[in-house]
């Protein structure tokens, strides 16, 4: 019987977020299914280079390689042991292969999400020199901008919070960015933490959350974003599915080197370091909770047929019972929406009941059958129909981009 392949994990998993934990999780996932030994070493650099001669012991390594970890690099490339990022600001990306969730869609999704809410006023919030913030600043900005709509941009320092005297800089910060908001507002913050913080200080200022201002934080830590009230919408990034594929790419990496091995190469094919495979892989969806639980739109009739339909969309939905929901004829309803939305109500339905679809086919294994049902969709078929058409691809299509293939490259 072969021996199991043994797999070392440098992924800070003691530091106790999500992502991490979740990196784990599905790297375990794919260990269990290929029966690996996996072992947690988040000085993996040491136990590599301390290795006697002629002992290898990992047969491969995936780490979050950072400025403390560098070393790791040149010790798994000295054994000849494959070596996978997951850490997207890693300053050796460009020299290894690695596995990153995409962050510029992270960024659009919020900016969309709140779009769809009937916000046309948004900020966002980001910290410099942190990569994935600074790539969902930039989808959200652009996504904005594509839109028509301009962003109030903040950028702070690395080290806003490292000292008393520079955190209350940052508070100050905080507070001018916010005094030059035009209120209702649609924030997108790329952390929960610093959501939470925005929050704070909207209800300081009397402003409701969402009425007034309504944010979409990021990472969806979950005891961040359910309490305290109000709770949090967030985007569900995916970082269970990053740690399988990155185990996967990391399969295919020890495979080939296997194949070096057994052609008597002296340099293994799988550590060439000139192009190293990059899967970006696009997030679930967002969370959506109380923080964007309203439609900033100035019709109040507009807006309860909006929440009607929200609450509503898994049921048979027509334009008739959200017209007789809020109290006015169908033809009333659709002059205020071409005015206020332009778009139709039935428009309204459908896009309510595919976000829900994209949701579902990303997020879960789900049949699609119940995948429709739980849509508001009547059938399977009906589901296949409406997503072709409005998405470009089917929901099958649609699933398997986001759960098999991600984007190889940048």
């Amino acid at each position: 019987m072969p021996k199991p392949r043994r797999i070392g994990l440098s992924l800070e998993i003691y530091l106790l977020y999500k992502q991490h934990a979740e990196l784990f999780a599905g790297i375990q996932r794919y260990a269990d299914e290929q029966g690996w030994e996996t072992v947690i070493d988040d000085w993996a650099e040491v136990t590599l280079d301390s290795a006697t001669k002629g002992h290898r012991p990992y047969d491969g390594v995936i780490a979050r390689v950072n400025s403390l970890s560098l070393e790791l690099v040149e010790a798994a490339a000295k054994l000849g042991v494959p070596l996978i990022n997951v850490q997207a600001g890693s300053p050796a990306r460009d020299q290894l292969p690695g596995v990153f969730p995409d962050f510029e869609e992270v960024g659009r999704l919020r900016l969309e999400h709140l779009q769809s809410r009937g916000f046309r006023q948004f900020a966002c919030l980001s910290v410099l020199g942190n990569v994935p913030e600074k790539q969902q600043a930039a989808g959200f900005i652009a996504a904005a901008r594509d839109a028509g709509h301009q962003v109030a941009v903040l950028n702070l320092p690395a080290n806003w919070g490292e000292s008393r005297s520079s955190y209350q800089k940052a508070m100050d910060q905080i507070s001018r960015w916010m005094d030059a908001w035009a209120l209702p507002m649609g924030v997108g913050m790329a952390t929960d933490v610093n959501a939470r913080l925005v929050v704070k200080m909207c209800q300081e200022r009397g402003w409701r959350i969402p009425v007034d201002v309504a944010i979409v934080g990021g990472m969806n830590e979950e005891r961040l974003c359910e309490q305290p009230r109000p709770s949090l919408s967030s985007v569900e990034v995916g970082y269970d599915r990053v740690g399988y594929e990155a185990a996967r790419l990391l399969d295919d990496m020890m495979e080939a080197a296997e194949q070096d091995k057994s052609q008597h190469r002296t340099k293994p094919a799988a550590l060439d370091p000139v192009k190293p495979t990059h899967i970006i892989l696009p997030p679930v969806g967002v969370v959506v909770r109380e923080s964007t639980d309203f439609y900033a739109v100035d019709d109040e009739l507009v807006r309860k047929a909006m929440t009607y339909i929200s609450d509503k969309f898994h049921t048979i939905l027509e334009v008739d019972d959200v017209a007789q929901a809020v109290g006015v004829s169908p033809k009333t309803l659709q002059n205020r929406f071409s005015a206020t939305l332009k778009r139709t109500v039935a428009q309204e339905i459908r896009r309510v009941r595919i976000e829900r679809a994209k949701r579902e086919l990303a997020g879960s294994d789900c049949s699609i059958g119940d995948i429709a049902t739980r849509a508001g969709f009547t059938s399977r078929t009906r589901l296949y129909e409406v997503f072709k058409r409005e998405v470009g691809v089917t929901p099958s299509a649609y699933r398997n981009q986001r759960w098999s293939e991600g984007t190889s490259g940048e």
